[in-house]
Formats: C-alpha cells, structure tokens, sequence
C-alpha cells in the first residue's frame, strides 16, 4: 500500500492512503468524518501509523469502505512530506560504485554515515531555498528506507524486518560547506535541504529495493540515471551498520546514497540556480518535483 500525508483545505495535514480505483489513483483521507467511526480513531499522523506497524494497518485499510467525500484523485489533492518531521535522517555517503568510479575513489572498507537534520525535511512542490552564503549547492537523488521497528545493534540478517516502507529522498548538499568543515552535518542540514516524497510504499509494493531506478532530472535535462543494485553497502547491512551507531526509532529515514550524476560532475557543474525545478524519481515510488528559490529572509 501507498501511504501519504494530505493537506487539508485548512490547513491541517493528515494521514492517507492510495487507492487504484477504475484505472486511476485516488487519494483517501483516511480520518475523514465521513468514513466508517473506526477510521475516525486511527491516529492524525503518518508517524504514528508506522509506530503502530503500517502492514497490519494496511491490511484493515485495503477493506474499508471509504466515503465518497474521502476519495479525491491523487493528481488533485496537496501532498506533504509524507513524514514532515522524521526523529532523524542517516545518510549514505560514497555508497554507489558508479559513483566512486567517476571520482577515481576506492570503495569504503565499511559504511560511511552521517545524521541529516529532520527538520530539512520538505514535500512535493516544496521549494528547496538557497541562501547567499552557502555556495555552490548539488542536487542526490536517492532511496530512502523508513524504518518500522526500533533497532539497536541488529544483525543484517534481521534488517529488513524493520522496514516499514520506501520513500524518495533528494539529499540536497551544500558541496562547499561539506569540502570546507570535511564533515557533513552543516552543509547536508540546511532549511528545506531534504525533499522527501511523494509517498512510503510498503515492502510489497515494491518487490526487490536492490533493482531499483534512481534518476534525476534539472530542467529536463538527465543529471542522473543509476539503479540500486550498484550500490556499495546494501540496505540490510546500512541498517544493521547504522544500528550499531544509534538506535533507530520508528519513522527514521536511511538514505541509501546516490549515484553518478552530481553537480560537480558535470562540464560545466550543474550546481542549482534560483528558477531551476528538480524532478527526481525511483522505480515503483512515484516522481518528486521540486523547485530551486532564492531563500526569501524576513
């Protein structure tokens, strides 16, 4: 199943399913006052359904009978970030081997990770702002991983157990902070730096996350086309590594890193500029746009 965050007409955001219904895909608010008392119960966020474990959730989901006034097609209706403020973001780093080819780098003997701020978090149509001093600014489209169930020092034959599900993620970077500090956390933890969207699809929507389609565009032009079979370290051993380093909380978000196609890759860099719309997609999960601002201070 497909689950999403809705913004209301006032406002609010509340959690939400995808429906196929006569060849087209709706989206069902499911805390809508109209649906059966029982939905009306469920908790108002996204968060809380993984907390609860969405494939249970799901299940009961799948045979509700949704009121009409519920039921919108996906291609009308607002989406939020479906966590707009995930407990934290670990990310990837140096973790595609087409990648590390084009830089001329050995692979990583072991993970390399880094915390993303959760508060970067944006959704689709959200715009990503650039501020005048943090330089030259890259675009990484990567696989997300939502964790499920709390973990702590597992083993990777247990990783994907906790997985609740399978989001976009653009891990926007700030490359000159990242060179200058020769650390991650300042220019990978910038306002509005972590797209995220346009929904989690559980496990068995997506059948093998390690032959997935990783691509983004800028302005329709291809910066990146990667799969997630070259990547270094594969989920369960990302999870299990990253468990060993901080306990991970329902409705974290490892992203997996990203493949060849970065800014600075490019003759000349494709570093973002103001007006710019980013468009990133993975197989089975949907496409993600973004545009690029200006930060607009008060």
């Amino acid at each position: 199943m497909r689950f999403i965050s809705l913004q209301r007409a006032d406002g609010r955001v509340v959690p939400g399913i995808i429906l196929r219904r006569d060849g087209i895909d709706v989206a069902v608010d499911v805390t809508h006052a109209a649906n059966p008392s029982w939905c009306a119960s469920l908790p108002a966020d996204l968060l809380a359904w993984i907390e609860a474990g969405l494939g249970p959730l799901a299940t009961c989901l799948a045979a509700a009978d949704f009121a009409h006034a519920a039921c919108q097609p996906l291609s009308q209706v607002r989406l939020a970030a479906p966590l707009p403020r995930p407990g934290k973001v670990v990310g990837a780093a140096f973790n595609f081997h087409d990648a590390l080819r084009e830089r001329g780098m050995a692979p990583p003997t072991t993970p390399v990770i880094f915390i993303k701020s959760g508060r970067t978090v944006i959704g689709p149509g959200q715009a990503v702002q650039l501020a005048a001093d943090v330089g030259n600014v890259t675009y990484e489209a990567e696989l997300g991983v939502v964790i499920g169930r709390s973990a702590l020092r597992i083993d990777a034959a247990d990783a994907m157990d906790h997985v609740a599900g399978y989001v976009i993620v653009n891990d926007v970077s700030a490359s000159d902070m990242v060179r200058a500090d020769k650390a991650f956390i300042r220019g990978k933890s910038q306002p509005t730096f972590c797209p995220c969207g346009p929904w989690i699809a559980t496990p068995d929507e997506i059948g093998n996350p390690a032959a997935l389609g990783v691509r983004l565009l800028v302005d329709g032009v291809s910066r990146q086309a990667g799969n997630t079979a070259d990547l270094i370290f594969g989920i369960a051993a990302l999870i299990a590594y990253a468990s060993t380093q901080m306990p991970l909380d329902p409705g974290d978000i490892i992203a997996t890193g990203t493949p060849a196609g970065v800014a600075i890759a490019h003759d000349p860099p494709a570093w973002l500029r103001p007006g710019s719309v980013m468009i990133t997609e993975v197989d089975g999960l949907g496409s993600l746009q973004n545009p690029i601002v200006a930060e607009d201070l008060p």
